[in-house]
């Protein structure tokens, strides 16, 4: 594995090591917060983590289980299905 650089893109940790040292470890930032492709609010369920350690996670936690999930918040969905349902009684 590749040693991090000490670039200014990295963030800064400030670990006490067991000889009682302080040290300094680079990691990279998390990424923003997920939100609603409608109404732009966060999306909760989602978790902050970088594409490869959500790729590690079970399926369960990487995004809500419901239609639309991860995509748009519980209330675009829920009016997004009302929607769909409207137009399939509409067509009968």
């Amino acid at each position: 594995m590749l040693q991090p650089q000490r670039t200014r893109s990295l963030r800064r940790i400030k670990k006490r090591t067991p000889g009682n040292r302080l040290v300094i470890h680079y990691e990279k930032r998390k990424p923003k917060i997920a939100h609603c492709a409608e109404c732009h609010k966060p999306l909760h369920g989602v978790p902050r983590k970088r594409p490869v350690e959500i790729g590690k996670l079970p399926k369960s936690q990487r995004r809500p289980e419901r239609p639309y999930g991860g995509i748009l918040c519980s209330a675009c969905s829920r009016k997004l299905i009302i929607e769909k349902a409207k137009d399939i009684f509409m067509r009968d």
